[in-house]
């Protein structure tokens, strides 16, 4: 079996969750097992009705709410911790036990550095990944613990969105 590397994509430009999964699909075109794991997202969206269709795919997110982390209150805070380590237990069994061939932590930098993740299940995972395991880790924090343990980095940077003009999201383009 081929050593599995770490992948981070992080940075405030477009393109993070993209790039992860273009190597999920890249992955579930040689049959591997891929868990995809989304860390403050829950809204639908075209790549996971996408992804749900692919057997060898185990997708886990959620939050409490629709709201941005700093329009959450305590409980929502609170519940979408909870969701989050549930789902990372879950990656964790999956990992472990060789049923994961790649696994993507998507936005997981984020749920780091906001505190609404299990470090320490998380950083395990990190620090003693199975040799064949890919790991791809998204978000828009760099977080050094992390950082010294990528084989690659790649910062999207942005200098121009459409956000920023007032043009919201658009399905099947954003999400």
């Amino acid at each position: 079996m081929e050593k599995g590397l770490i992948h981070v994509y992080y940075g405030s430009g477009k393109g993070k969750t993209t790039a992860a999964l273009g190597l999920v699909l890249r992955a579930l075109g040689y049959n591997k097992k891929v868990v995809f794991l989304q860390f403050l997202k829950n809204t639908p969206c075209g790549e996971i009705e996408t992804l749900s269709k692919f057997e060898n795919v185990t997708i886990l997110r959620g939050k409490a709410s629709d709201k941005m982390f700093q329009a959450m209150g305590d409980y929502e805070r609170e519940l979408t911790t909870r969701i989050h380590n549930e789902n990372l237990k879950l990656a964790h069994q999956a990992v472990f036990s060789g049923s994961c061939d790649m696994l993507v932590l998507d936005e997981a930098l984020d749920a780091v550095y906001l505190g609404l993740a299990d470090n320490d299940l998380l950083f395990d995972i990190i620090k003693n990944k199975p040799d064949n395991l890919e790991l791809v880790i998204t978000g828009h924090k760099k977080i050094d613990d992390i950082f010294n343990k990528a084989d690659y980095i790649t910062e999207m940077v942005k200098h121009r969105h459409p956000f920023d003009r007032g043009i919201s999201a658009r399905e099947g383009v954003e999400y």
